[in-house]
This record gives C-alpha cells, structure tokens and sequence, in this order.
C-alpha cells in the first residue's frame, strides 16, 4: 500500500480529533463512520502483513476516538 493511503487516512483521522476537540460530537461521528468504511475497505484489499498490521493500529484509534465522542454526548 502507498503512503498516500496512509496520508489520507492520517489526515482523515486528525480531522475527526479536531471536531472532538471542538466539541462538535455529531459531525465527529459522522466522519468517524466514514472513515471507519474506508478502512474496512481497505482491510478487505489488503494483503501484506505489513499493511494489515498499521490498520489495525487505524482500527484501534477509531474505536477510541468512538469513545471519546460516546462520553462527549454524554456530556451534552
């Protein structure tokens, strides 16, 4: 996989840490799904170790951050 995909998919989760971060739960969320559909796409293609390996590091970053946005509605 190129380091484009990886480019993107940082940016794509950098974004959804600034919207926590400005407290705007919804549009967090939205991004979260998805980001989570790309990398599930992703998953499926992939073949080399080396790739499913750094995905799964994507993939546990986004359930985290799904965390963080679960408390934030709860804060609301």
């Amino acid at each position: 996989m190129t380091n484009d995909k990886y480019a993107s998919l940082k940016a794509e989760v950098q974004e959804i840490i600034d919207l926590i971060a400005a407290k705007n739960a919804k549009e967090a969320n939205n991004k979260l799904v998805d980001v989570s559909e790309q990398l599930d796409d992703l998953l499926d293609t992939s073949d080399e170790d080396e790739d499913l390996i750094e995905l799964s590091k994507y993939q546990v970053l986004l359930n985290q951050l799904y965390q963080k946005i679960v408390a934030l509605n709860g804060q609301a």
